[in-house]
């Protein structure tokens, strides 16, 4: 099957440091090309992958100081992806919504979008109340709640290779880790009262967003003296491996409908336990008991850490990898664009 990838331009894939939407663009990319599929990635051109790249900008436009404006950028990409749309069976789109009038008019029934983000925002119902025709892939049942009416055609939860993170069944740390980014949203401030009360150490490590700074100065930095906790900041991947495994339990105690939360899945892979508030996709992706605790207070949260040497790594690990593989990722949207194909070709027999 030919296939084109059509990747956000902020971070490149997979990005240097953090980046959820990217990182998977590269997972689902590079199983798509190993499972013998002829896949064109558009993304940037910093970008490292085993299938044909075109770039629509030479490096992530985060990284690039002289970017002021994504948009011309998008704009520039969806342009490359226009002149090409003819030598695909499928266009696979990560962007959000930009490209929603190209694919109503160039390939209504050969583009698919997985939206990657949270939906709940008032400006969204307008728009998506236009295009209810096209086909919307979810990344959670839940991330669907504000958009019920349009025409998702599947919920494809995320996946990663086996080797990313790898298992670890014995781990060298004595601490609990927070991953992310510094934001309202993602609570390290629970985080860093809940290891206070359990008295554990805590390491955190997450990058500080420019329209997070003042946050994190107002909220967080006046908490990290305390001595059970540690700011490590923005780490790449290879860190990130031994930052999880290395974990006595993740802590994932978000204050958002999150539509996915790839940090916990990555845990899972090292056999990590994720303590995960109940909200957004967190009951879908942790299996209480099992890969870790929901929770949903400071106390539920205190308590589970205490039960966390109760679960089983490799239990954990196994779980990941019946849940939460590439290779399953990768099959389940190559059944979305084979249903897709099937329709268009019913239609054009019509």
């Amino acid at each position: 099957m030919k296939i084109a990838q059509v990747a956000p331009l902020i971070e490149s894939v997979p990005p240097q440091l953090y980046g959820g939407t990217e990182r998977v663009v590269a997972y689902l990319t590079e199983e798509l090309v190993k499972q013998g599929h002829d896949v064109t990635l558009f993304a940037t051109g910093d970008s490292v992958t085993s299938a044909q790249l075109v770039a629509s900008t030479p490096r992530a436009l985060r990284l690039d100081p002289t970017v002021k404006d994504y948009t011309p950028y998008a704009v520039l990409q969806l342009e490359h992806v226009r002149q090409r749309a003819h030598e695909f069976d499928i266009i696979h789109f990560h962007s959000d919504f930009m490209h929603l009038p190209l694919v109503r008019e160039l390939v209504p029934n050969r583009a698919v979008t997985t939206m990657h983000g949270r939906l709940d925002l008032s400006d969204y119902k307008p728009l998506f109340d236009e295009f209810t025709d096209v086909a919307l892939v979810s990344i959670s049942n839940h991330q669907r709640t504000p958009l019920p009416h349009v025409n998702w055609v599947a919920t494809v939860y995320h996946g990663l290779p086996s080797t990313v993170c790898p298992f670890q069944p014995n781990p060298r740390g004595d601490y609990f880790a927070f991953l992310g980014r510094i934001s309202p949203e993602k609570r390290p401030d629970r985080a860093i009262e809940i290891t206070r009360r359990a008295g554990v150490k805590l390491k955190i490590a997450a990058k500080v967003d420019v329209v997070d700074e003042p946050y994190f100065r107002r909220e967080i930095e006046p908490l990290l003296s305390q001595p059970h906790v540690e700011f490590i900041g923005e780490i790449n991947e290879e860190q990130k491996a031994d930052f999880l495994g290395n974990a006595l339990g993740l802590l994932f105690p978000i204050d958002w409908p999150e539509p996915f939360g790839l940090v916990m899945i990555e845990a899972m892979s090292c056999g990590t336990p994720c303590i995960a508030w109940r909200a957004g996709s967190v009951p879908e992706i942790v299996e209480p008991h099992v890969t870790g605790f929901v929770v949903d207070s400071i106390d539920d949260a205190v308590d589970a850490v205490r039960r966390v040497p109760s679960l089983d790594r490799a239990q954990v690990r196994a779980r990941f990898e019946q849940r939460f593989s590439a290779e399953r990722m990768a099959r389940d949207y190559l059944e979305v664009y084979q249903k897709l194909l099937l329709q268009e070709k019913k239609r054009r027999v019509a």
